[in-house]
């Protein structure tokens, strides 16, 4: 939608604002934005939000519009799809959408004039795994893959699913990838031999990664840092915001894929889910690149056949489906306590160091 064809005259500027930001922001940025100018659209004329919304981009961004706006946002009343209407958006997004705010005010409004943002309660995180009980996580693995077929309380755990979950959980211990980073791997992410393990940043933990870096050169806060990055920090010094972007731009780029040594345990069990993997990879994969998906699903769906590529959701549930069978195999053994079901906790319990160098022959 452009925007004149927005009803509001306050978003049709809104829109303007945005479009006038291509090439200064990036392309996931701009996505974001328009998604916000569209999460606007949909809300100004709904009773919860003033009538003066809907005459200037500025009165978009007081606290009488802002406060139902967020709630309307939260609540999932201000989605695209009108059959996901009512779904509270997760926190990852509504960090995206304050963040959106946070730049479309400093653009929208006079200069000097500050505006109050809704305030975004961070989830306490869940505690992570101590190196003892990862270490028997591995073993309890191998020893999972290796017994007969397993079923209790109406869950199956086949052959085929502990091979692709021990290949799984040996990734995740030795490279700590994101269950996203993960579902985007492909079979030219591991090196030759299976020595070496590749993880493709997303762009958040790409722009995480930059500010570490350059909070540790100039010793800033990594927060500070990351707002003059993204054009944000202009409540900072133009001395300090020259010192940040002197220091990013003396940085040499960030590296696209991190590389990370795979322990020869799990180089074992990644050799045999690529056994079991050219088996289900067939023809039948609707699309060549897909072919060519480390983590494949191993029956049937509404996505497609066995052997297209697995998805984050689909990671994490097979990953879960795992641990609780592992729980119910170990459960009244000595000195074992249940394992966290979510691979979050886990990917923040490993300490991994990428390598310096990609592996040779990548």
């Amino acid at each position: 939608m452009t925007p004149r064809q927005y009803e509001a005259a306050s978003v049709r500027q809104l829109a303007a604002v945005v479009d006038g930001m291509a090439g200064t922001v990036s392309e996931v940025r701009l996505r974001q934005l328009r998604m916000v100018v569209g999460m606007f659209d949909r809300a100004v004329g709904r009773d919860e939000m003033p009538g003066r919304a809907s005459r200037s981009a500025a009165q978009l961004f007081t606290w009488a519009a802002l406060r139902p706006f967020w709630a309307l946002a939260a609540a999932g009343e201000l989605r695209h799809l009108a059959k996901d209407a009512g779904k509270p958006l997760p926190v990852t997004t509504l960090r995206v959408v304050r963040n959106c705010l946070e730049m479309l005010a400093y653009r929208v409004l006079p200069e000097g004039r500050r505006v109050r943002l809704p305030e975004l309660e961070v989830p306490a995180l869940k505690p992570t795994v101590d190196d003892r009980s990862l270490a028997a996580l591995y073993r309890g693995m191998v020893d999972l893959a290796a017994q007969g077929p397993l079923e209790r309380d109406g869950t199956a755990l086949s052959v085929e699913d502990r091979t692709r979950l021990l290949a799984m959980v040996a990734v995740l211990l030795d490279a700590g990838p994101r269950s996203g980073e993960m579902a985007a791997q492909t079979l030219t992410d591991l090196a030759p031999g299976e020595t070496a393990v590749g993880v493709r940043r997303r762009s958040q933990r790409e722009d995480e990664y930059r500010a570490r870096e350059v909070a540790a050169v100039t010793g800033l806060h990594p927060r500070t840092v990351s707002m003059i990055l993204s054009g944000l920090g202009h409540d900072r010094s133009l001395t300090t915001e020259a010192r940040v972007r002197e220091a990013a731009a003396a940085l040499p780029p960030v590296p696209e894929v991190e590389w990370f040594e795979l322990r020869e345990g799990s180089r074992v069990a990644i050799r045999r889910w690529l056994a079991l993997r050219e088996r289900l990879v067939s023809e039948d994969v609707p699309l060549t690149g897909q072919r060519t998906a480390l983590w494949v699903t191993l029956v049937p769906s509404k996505a497609g056949p066995i052997g297209i590529p697995l998805r984050p959701q689909g990671l994490r549930q097979a990953y879960a489906r795992g641990i609780t069978a592992l729980n119910w195999v170990m459960a009244g053994q000595y000195g074992w306590e249940p394992f966290p079901t979510t691979m979050e906790q886990v990917r923040r319990s490993v300490d991994v160091v990428p390598l310096l160098e990609p592996p040779p022959g990548v």
